[in-house]
């Protein structure tokens, strides 16, 4: 999504910073794991589609992507930003006609920029950690589907909840992204379209 493409935000101990082809290689080895395809309900992708996908979400209006960095490590400048990568946190704007709801895979905070009133998560059955983690989280049990074996939890954020997010973040700092990989940029191999 064009939206975050300059944002970072910062915590305490991670940082969110947006997507990019420079991140691809180190996210393309994590989806090889066979258990990591299973918990995110994932197929596996070459590197080719792996950057096709990269692509498609950062320009794809209905998508917003970060990667979740190791602050600690990153901002000590002795690694670089693909060596801090320990994981990413995706917003899909599912409904077009409401988009104040958003199917998210791990829980941030998207209610400031983005108008986000509700979450969505859709995690498959036999995934009971994930399904722990989001009802920790205070995401409630709205349905099951047999068909696709997978419960989906929402978390509504009214005012009460809203304030309680700003009040958890309020230590988050917003700034403008610039990518961080440096040198190794102009070495990573970018397939055709």
């Amino acid at each position: 999504m064009r939206l975050n493409e300059e944002v970072e935000l910062q915590g305490r101990l991670v940082a969110l910073v947006p997507y990019g082809a420079g991140h691809v290689p180190r996210y393309h080895q994590w989806m090889k794991s066979e258990e990591l395809q299973k918990l995110t309900a994932s197929e596996p992708l070459t590197l080719e589609q792996e950057y096709q996908m990269q692509r498609s979400w950062r320009e794809d209006a209905d998508k917003c992507t970060f990667i979740v960095l190791d602050k600690l490590r990153w901002v000590s400048g002795l690694c670089t930003e693909e060596d801090c990568m320990v994981g990413d946190v995706n917003l899909f704007l599912t409904d077009p006609e409401d988009t104040t709801v958003a199917e998210i895979e791990i829980m941030i905070a998207g209610v400031t920029k983005l108008g986000i009133k509700k979450f969505q998560a859709k995690i498959n059955l036999e995934n009971t950690i994930s399904i722990a983690m989001f009802q920790n989280f205070h995401f409630k049990e709205v349905s099951i589907s047999d068909m696709f074996q997978e419960v989906t939890l929402w978390l509504t954020v009214d005012n009460c909840r809203r304030k309680w997010l700003l009040e958890q973040t309020n230590h988050i700092e917003e700034k403008r992204y610039s990518q961080r990989l440096g040198e190794a940029i102009g070495k990573i191999h970018l397939p055709a379209d």
